[in-house]
């Protein structure tokens, strides 16, 4: 008896020990699946190209979509009433963390999670301090932070001046709605004066429809035409270029992905090291850190792309020495 008593009992202690390798709170228990919300404005190149180096790297950290992440995403087509109820949504449905790309959806989605703790990694946004989603770049102290697309507008500002030494006047056509807008536009205006160029235009849009008979007024009254990552005029591109084609306005972009359609040069940032740049912090965030924590980045200005068609088409030649300086040349 004494012998069987013994046997139950070393089987009864590893039906016991089996039990505890195969409970949901052993430490080889299977990973959790995350819940992503993927915001954007509008749909275009800079931004597409942003997403996509988001989730490239995402899955290089370890979250692979279908396995431990699921994303939801969504596309407010610049309507910032959808941007809002897209944010709640998210919320709605409590996900582990909100990626948003641009200055309206990042604005959005702060203003969606306040009161939960949900964080918010944003992609593709110029200056966030000024669109008040953060503290500082250093410190953002709350439940945001990311990767910035921050542009050196007065190296932007050169390049037209290379093209063009004899340029004065110098239009802009950007919303002025668009904190993002705003700032970088401030900044060709600090940065005419040492590039001898006496003027700045300023044109506003507040839809796609504005941005043909907006770029229309400026006809005659600029040497050149440059605009902002605005995503209301970004959308409207094709429009822009028309005119500037049509009237030989040489038009100058602040991304490179702009030159593909049509703009004659450009340089800028890598956007999809932009979203990479993001998904690392997302994944730290992820793992335990705090968005409060972890400073906001600033792309490289890296690229500089060039079409001299796109130039002859609007009257101009591109200098030699910028195209020995190009990293692309589209010449479509």
């Amino acid at each position: 008896m004494k012998k069987s008593h013994v046997w139950v009992w070393v089987v009864f202690t590893c039906f016991l020990f089996t039990l505890i390798l195969v409970s949901p709170w052993s430490t080889d228990c299977e990973a959790k699946q995350y819940r992503i919300g993927i915001s954007t404005i509008a749909t275009h190149p800079a931004l597409d190209t942003a997403r996509k180096g988001f989730l490239d790297q995402m899955a290089e950290e370890g979250f692979k979509d279908g396995e431990n992440v699921k994303y939801n995403m969504a596309n407010a087509e610049g309507d910032m009433t959808l941007a809002a109820s897209i944010a709640q949504k998210f919320v709605s449905q409590k996900v582990d963390l909100i990626l948003a790309i641009t200055t309206p959806i990042v604005q959005a989605s702060a203003a969606a999670v306040k009161g939960t703790d949900i964080p918010v990694v944003f992609s593709c946004v110029t200056d966030p301090v000024a669109a008040g989603v953060v503290k500082s770049w250093g410190k953002p102290g709350g439940q945001v932070t990311g990767a910035s697309d921050w542009a050196d507008v007065a190296h932007q500002a050169g390049l037209i001046k290379q093209v063009l030494p004899n340029v004065k006047r110098v239009g802009t056509i950007f919303n002025a709605g668009e904190a993002n807008s705003r700032v970088q536009v401030a900044e060709l205006k600090k940065a005419a004066p040492g590039l001898g160029i006496d003027e700045v235009v300023e044109a506003n849009v507040a839809t796609t429809a504005d941005v043909m008979l907006t770029a229309r007024s400026l006809v005659g009254r600029v040497d050149a035409i440059w605009f902002p990552t605005d995503n209301v005029v970004v959308s409207a591109l094709e429009a822009l270029v028309k005119v500037c084609e049509d009237n030989k306005i040489p038009l100058f972009g602040s991304d490179t992905n702009q030159v593909e359609r049509g703009v004659i040069a450009s340089s800028g940032i890598n956007f999809y090291d932009v979203g990479r740049e993001s998904a690392k912090m997302a994944a730290r965030i992820l793992k335990g850190a705090s968005p409060a924590d972890i400073p906001v980045s600033k792309g490289k200005m890296t690229d500089l792309y060039v079409n001299p068609s796109a130039a002859k088409r609007m009257g101009v030649t591109i200098p030699q020495v910028v195209m020995t300086k190009a990293t692309k040349v589209i010449d479509k």
